[in-house]
C-alpha cells in the first residue's frame, strides 16, 4: 500500500481536502506566487488542477501533494510528483515540483518537502530518475532544485508557450535515484 502522506519536521504532505481549496484558490490569483506561470488562474481553473491532481493520485498512487504546516495545521502550498502533459526529448517523465503561497517563502520549506518526497520517490516507489524544469528566470525554484542535488542538464523551450514568450525558455534538472541515496541527504 502507498503512503498517503510524507512527514518532515515542520511539514505534512497529505492528499488534498475540501478545506484547501479556498487557500488554493487565493495562491493561484497572487501576481508574485504566478509570477513565472503564464497567467492566474481563475478559481475554477484551480479546481480543475485539483481535480487532476486527484485522478493523478487514482492513476499513479502518488502525485502533488497539498503541504500543511504543521505548527499551524494550515495549507501552504503543494509538492510532489507528476507526468508533464507535453512531448520532449526528456518525456515521458516523472516530475518534481512545488508552488508554495507567498508568506512562506524562504523559510527552506520547499526544499524540506522535496527532499521528502525525493526519499520516498526513490526508497518507497522504486523510481529511477526525477526531472524538474523552470523557466530560466525563476531563480528561487532553480535554487531549490540544487540545493536537492539535481544537476542541470540544459535548456528547452517549452512547447506549450510559443518561443518567444518571455517565459518559453527553461532549464531543465535531473536526478537519478543512485546519485540521491549516496548522498547527505
Amino acid at each position: 500500500m502507498l503512503l498517503k502522506w510524507i512527514e518532515t519536521e515542520r511539514l505534512l504532505l497529505r492528499k488534498w481536502k475540501d478545506s484547501d481549496t479556498k487557500s488554493f484558490f487565493l495562491m493561484n490569483r497572487d501576481l508574485d506566487v504566478m509570477k513565472y506561470f503564464p497567467e492566474l488562474l481563475t478559481d475554477q481553473q484551480s479546481l480543475e488542477l485539483i481535480n487532476q491532481i486527484n485522478q493523478h493520485f487514482d492513476d499513479w498512487g502518488y502525485g502533488t501533494y497539498a503541504v500543511e504546516l504543521k505548527e499551524s495545521r494550515s495549507f501552504i502550498g503543494f509538492i510532489g510528483l507528476s507526468h508533464p502533459r507535453f512531448e520532449n526529448d526528456f518525456t515521458p517523465c516523472i516530475e518534481i515540483g512545488w508552488r508554495l503561497s507567498k508568506d512562506m517563502w524562504g523559510k527552506g520549506l520547499a526544499t524540506e518537502g522535496a527532499l521528502a518526497v525525493l526519499k520516498y520517490a526513490f526508497t518507497k516507489l522504486g523510481i529511477e530518475s526525477i526531472y524538474a524544469f523552470t523557466t530560466i528566470n525563476n531563480r528561487a525554484s532553480e535554487k531549490v532544485m540544487k540545493k536537492i542535488g539535481m544537476k542541470k542538464l540544459g535548456s528547452f523551450f517549452h512547447p506549450n508557450l510559443p518561443a518567444e514568450h518571455t517565459l518559453s525558455k527553461h532549464y531543465l534538472y535531473k536526478i537519478l535515484s543512485g546519485d540521491f541515496l549516496l548522498s547527505d541527504q
